[in-house]
């Protein structure tokens, strides 16, 4: 691997979360969570923000985000949607389980 490309991957930033409705709140969840994923991924620190739903069960979502560097999350985490996003998700989430994680192998 290029010593440009292993400084890419160090400095950059990836995010894993899971996020489960309670009973009855799925799609009132999808909805919020839709909302936040179009605010984001405009952020210039974005490299990558996806929102996945399970298969198994309707009311378990997952985001799989990539951002530039640490200054691009702390940013994101800041931003007026994702704190919004928050407080209206808050009383609809049964569990919440964030991952930061870095690449193993490429």
């Amino acid at each position: 691997m290029s010593l440009t490309r292993r400084k890419k991957i160090m400095t950059e930033i990836i995010i894993n979360a899971v996020l489960r409705a309670k009973s009855g709140k799925g799609e009132l969840l999808r909805k919020e969570l839709l909302n936040l994923v179009e605010a984001s991924r405009m952020e210039d620190g974005c490299l990558q923000y996806t929102l996945h739903e399970s298969v198994e069960n309707s009311e378990t979502f997952v985001f799989y985000e990539r951002w530039k560097d640490e200054e691009a999350l702390t940013f994101h985490m800041s931003a007026e949607h994702y704190k919004y996003c928050g407080q209206q998700t808050e009383p609809l989430l049964e569990k919440q389980e964030i991952h930061r994680l870095q690449i193993v192998n490429s």
